[in-house]
């Protein structure tokens, strides 16, 4: 029984190790998102962060405009990075976790 205790802590261990090896890669992958018109385009990781911003200069003549610009790509951005992080991060959650009797609602 404690041998099987200790293989679970280990296979967690490593589901751990595995986990943060994800996240150091997904700050790798980028994720490139435009305006409909292209006049502004970002950039940000896997993990949500910010990485560019390119702003048409016709933007700047406009506040109102660019704000909704912003706000529109930003969010089509982070829900595109979102949804990669989280399937990436639950894979390797899944995978990693040991057979525990009760503890099936990840598999």
């Amino acid at each position: 029984m404690f041998g099987d205790m200790m293989g679970m802590m280990n296979k967690l261990k490593d589901a751990q190790k595995k986990v943060e090896e994800t996240k150091k890669r997904l700050a790798t992958v980028l994720i490139d998102e435009s305006s409909n018109d292209g006049s502004l385009k970002v950039t940000l990781t896997a993990n949500r962060t910010i990485k560019s911003i390119s702003i048409d200069d016709t933007l700047l003549e406009d506040k109102e405009q660019l704000e909704d610009y912003l706000i529109l790509t930003l969010n089509k951005a982070i829900e595109k990075a979102t949804g990669i992080n989280e399937a990436e991060l639950a894979a390797v959650a899944k995978e990693g976790m040991p057979n525990i009797p009760g503890m099936d609602m990840f598999k």
